[in-house]
C-alpha cells in the first residue's frame, strides 16, 4: 500500500485523470479552483484537454459537445457555479449522454462565502435544472473516499448514459489526508462507437439532440429517463451504518464530512455508555428510503436526528423514509459554521432523556 498526502481539490483531481477523464472544461470559483490549477499541468501530461471557458455557461455546454463524442470528460465548480450549469445538465442529461460533475459546496444562498456548507442538497437531488431529469449523487466524507466515489462515478455515467455529480462540502476540498490510489480499480470505459458522434465514413450518422417537437415522441423519452432512474433506485442505493449493530434509542443521520462530527459524537457518547447509531447516506440520490424506512420500524428506535450544514434539506428526505413512524428532529449550522462533536453530543442528550 502506498499513500500520498492530498488536498481534496488535487486528489479529485488526480483521481479523475486515474479514471480516464481526459476532457476537463472550467471556470474558476473558489474553494475548487484547486482542481483546475492540478489539471492545467496534469491534463497535458496525459495527452488530455483541459480549457479554462469564459463562463460555468460556456464550459458545460463544452462538456455537452465532448460527451458527444465519447470522451470520459468532467468538470468542477462549486455552488453559483453549478446553478449556471445546470440548463446543460438537463439538456445533457436529456440526450443520454455520461459526464461528471463534482461540485465542492460553498455557504449560500447568493454569492454567500468560500466556507463550507451542504446547502446544495435540494439542487443536486431534486434534478435543479429544468424538466423531469436526475442525476446520481454520491456525497464522500473523506479524501479517500472522494477519489473512490470519483472514479466511481466515471463508471457509473457510461454504466447509465447519464450525467453523475460528486458531492462535497468545501472541507472536503481543502483538507489533506493521506489517499492509497492503488486501492482503487483501473478505469474500464466501455465502447461508445454504437452512438458517440466520431464521424460516419460507412455508416449512417449518429444525431444526438434534445428537441421533441412530436409529444409521443418526448413522451416516450421521459418515460426511457424514468425507468432509468427506477434502474439506479434497485442497484445504486449506498450507505454506512455506524453503531448500530442492534437497535438504537436515538439515530443521527448525516452525510459527508457532517457525518465524520458525528461519529465522533457517537464514540463520545459510547465512552459514557451511551449508545447512539449514526445513519450516513452515500448516495444522496438515490436516497436509502427503504433501509432508513426499515430502522423506522424497529421498536427500539425511538428518534431520528438529521444534522446538517444548512436549514434542513436532506430532513425532507428522512422525514419521507420515516413516514411519522418515528419523530424526526434536526440541527444545524450555516453561513460556513461546522458543529463540534461536543455541540451534536448536547444534542443527542435532548433526545435522550
Amino acid at each position: 500500500m502506498s499513500k500520498v498526502l492530498m488536498k481534496g481539490c488535487e486528489a479529485i483531481a488526480e483521481a479523475a485523470i486515474k479514471a480516464g477523464g481526459r476532457g476537463y472544461f472550467c471556470y474558476p470559483i473558489t474553494p475548487q479552483t484547486e482542481v483546475a490549477e492540478y489539471l492545467a499541468r496534469r491534463m497535458p501530461e496525459v495527452g488530455g484537454v483541459f480549457l479554462q471557458a469564459e463562463s460555468e455557461v460556456a464550459a458545460s455546454n463544452m462538456i455537452f459537445g465532448a460527451a458527444s463524442a465519447g470522451v470520459r470528460v468532467f468538470t468542477t465548480s462549486s455552488s453559483p457555479g453549478i446553478s449556471l450549469m445546470q440548463e446543460a445538465m438537463s439538456y445533457i442529461t436529456a440526450a443520454e449522454l455520461p459526464a461528471v460533475f463534482v461540485n465542492i459546496v460553498r455557504n449560500g444562498p447568493g454569492l454567500g462565502g468560500i466556507l463550507p456548507s451542504q446547502g446544495d442538497y435540494f439542487q443536486a437531488t431534486r434534478g435543479g435544472g429544468h424538466g423531469d431529469y436526475r442525476m446520481l449523487v454520491l456525497a464522500p466524507s473523506s479524501i479517500q473516499e472522494a477519489v473512490e466515489l470519483t472514479m466511481l462515478a466515471f463508471e457509473k455515467a457510461d454504466e447509465y448514459r447519464n450525467p453523475v455529480m460528486v458531492l462535497g462540502d468545501g472541507l472536503i476540498g481543502q483538507m489533506m489526508e493521506p489517499v492509497d490510489f492503488s486501492a482503487v480499480p483501473a478505469p474500464n470505459p466501455p465502447d461508445k462507437s454504437s452512438w458517440a458522434v466520431t464521424g460516419a465514413k460507412g455508416r449512417r450518422p449518429h444525431i444526438i439532440k434534445t428537441l421533441y417537437l412530436d409529444p409521443d415522441r418526448s413522451e416516450a423519452l421521459n418515460q426511457k429517463l424514468t425507468a432509468k432512474y427506477e434502474m439506479m433506485k434497485q442497484r445504486e442505493v449506498r450507505y454506512e451504518a455506524y453503531n448500530m449493530d442492534s437497535g438504537r434509542p436515538l439515530i443521527l443521520v448525516a452525510f459527508g464530512t457532517t457525518a465524520r462530527v458525528c461519529k465522533t459524537a457517537v464514540d463520545d457518547l459510547k465512552a459514557e455508555g451511551i449508545e447512539v447509531g449514526l445513519f450516513r447516506p452515500i448516495s444522496l440520490y438515490p436516497f436509502p428510503m427503504q433501509e432508513i424506512r426499515t430502522l423506522a420500524k424497529k421498536k427500539s428506535v425511538k428518534h431520528f436526528l438529521t444534522v446538517e450544514l444548512n436549514t434542513g434539506q436532506m430532513l425532507e428526505d428522512v422525514e419521507l423514509a420515516v413516514q411519522g413512524n418515528k419523530p424526526v428532529s434536526f440541527y444545524g449550522r450555516q453561513g460556513g459554521n461546522v458543529p463540534s462533536p461536543s455541540e451534536i453530543v448536547e444534542q443527542c442528550r435532548k433526545y435522550l432523556q
